[in-house]
């Protein structure tokens, strides 16, 4: 199967005064369509950044990324715009839901960015809230929400759209383990029943080991993982 998204020699340097600081070194991923891989890795190793360069967040200073054989670091900025609104899904550990809008409201919002009308997005967003059981929180704004129902209406706003790639950081990071695995099978039914290929950053063993292949990023390149103990 052709990769849907892949990373050659991914080099991320940042400035720190007059130091530069190598977060992603090297690095080489191929993720195929319908996959979901799991990026596990100590803290600072560079696992938000890999999600930020694949997602057009942020360039590399070095190599290459292509997504369906089309290299996003060659992009214009306005390309680049372009895929992130309408290839990307972005879940966070935190919602970035916005306060004074209601849950429908949120979910509609990349559709109307997107050009659709007011009367589709409506329908659009109520159905994606129905899908994953919060109908009845059309209505509500994210501060009369539970966490889990805040993740869902993000999850919702992310795949909106219908992307073809869903990058995760730490989805479950910031909730307790029943609501955690509860957003982690919500992740699980869309790859499923969408085909949506995912890419999750967490420190969840659980969800890791349930996902199709779990690399581990070290000193910002991918690693063999240790064997088991016997």
């Amino acid at each position: 199967m052709a990769p849907l998204i892949e990373a050659r020699g991914l080099k991320k340097t940042f400035m720190s005064g007059e130091k530069s600081l190598t977060v992603i070194d090297g690095l080489d991923l191929t993720v195929s369509a319908g996959e979901t891989v799991a990026i596990v890795g100590a803290s600072g190793t560079g696992k938000s950044t890999l999600l930020h360069l694949l997602g057009g967040l942020d360039r590399p200073s070095y190599g290459e990324i292509l997504f369906e054989g089309r290299r996003l670091d060659a992009l214009s900025a306005t390309a680049l715009a372009r895929y992130r609104n309408a290839t990307v899904g972005f879940v966070f550990q935190f919602h970035f839901l916005m306060p004074d809008f209601t849950a429908l409201e949120n979910v509609q919002m990349p559709l109307l960015l997107g050009g659709e009308r007011s009367a589709s997005a409506a329908r659009r967003a109520a159905e994606l809230l129905a899908d994953v059981g919060h109908d009845d929180r059309g209505h509500h704004r994210p501060g009369e929400l539970s966490g889990d129902a805040e993740q869902r209406v993000e999850i919702d706003r992310a795949i909106a759209r219908n992307p073809q790639l869903l990058l995760a950081d730490e989805p479950t990071g910031n909730l307790d383990r029943e609501t955690g695995d509860s957003i982690f099978a919500l992740l699980q039914s869309l790859n499923q029943t969408r085909g949506l290929t995912m890419v999750v950053v967490t420190h969840n063993a659980e969800l890791a080991s349930a996902c199709g292949k779990t690399l581990t990023l070290e000193r910002g390149r991918f690693v063999a993982a240790p064997a088991a103990r016997r």
